[in-house]
């Protein structure tokens, strides 16, 4: 069954809407806020999320930015307004679809399941640079055959490093695609990463024979 966040303030439509959703046969996982639907979906992995606009805490259109970066995932918008500059907005918030309030249930879950057509098929998939394995849709990572923990930006990193075996990535790419575009820190947040993943990666972190520094322009994984 696919897996759906489903965010909405209004206590009587987020259980309407999550039981109809449940007998179309969706495993629905509910928030009814921003803050606590952003833990959510990077403990639950959701195949799609349905956001408010008007949330308490972190509202819908801050979160779909958040989780962009994050997730492939695709995600509709519900919003009472309808104007126009409210819908590019959205889409420009990185929202596949945007779904304006009232609207009809059969109408919400046919966007529902043409979202989850067009997703990337993620599912499976894993990515393998010699003895280091990391799936993508558990979010683990593999030495040897021996899990190891990463916090969420240095599984985003290795991710990118491995998806680009042996080409050489710059800070300033790879800030854009862990950190992204609007991160304001200093590259050297990156060298702070790759040290840390070299602690738990290499046998000998001073001299690694996997994340390799290419000195003046950034870092590849062999």
């Amino acid at each position: 069954m696919p897996k759906v966040l489903l965010v909405e303030d209004d206590p009587t439509l987020l259980e309407l809407v999550a039981q109809y959703m449940t007998r179309e046969g969706f495993t629905v996982i509910q928030s009814s806020n921003g803050d606590t639907a952003l833990t959510m979906a990077r403990q639950e992995l959701p195949d799609v999320g349905v956001f408010d606009v008007m949330l308490p805490g972190l509202d819908g259109l801050s979160l779909c930015r958040i989780l962009r970066k994050e997730t492939e995932m695709p995600i509709i918008l519900l919003t009472a307004r309808g104007a126009e500059i409210d819908r590019v907005i959205g889409l420009e918030s990185g929202a596949d679809d945007y779904v304006v309030k009232p609207f009809s249930l059969p109408e919400l879950i046919a966007r529902l399941r043409a979202a989850l057509r067009r997703a990337p098929k993620l599912h499976g998939e894993r990515l393998q640079c010699g003895d280091v394995a990391l799936d993508l849709v558990s979010r683990r990572v593999y030495l040897d055959g021996r899990e190891i923990k990463l916090s969420h930006k240095e599984f985003e990193l290795l991710a990118t490093l491995m998806r680009n075996k042996g080409a050489v990535l710059s800070r300033e790419f790879l800030i854009t695609q862990v950190w992204g575009y609007d991160f304001d820190g200093d590259a050297r947040t990156v060298d702070v990463h790759v040290r840390w993943l070299r602690e738990k990666l290499e046998k000998d972190p001073s001299h690694p024979e996997r994340l390799q520094t290419v000195r003046g322009v950034g870092y590849r994984i062999d």
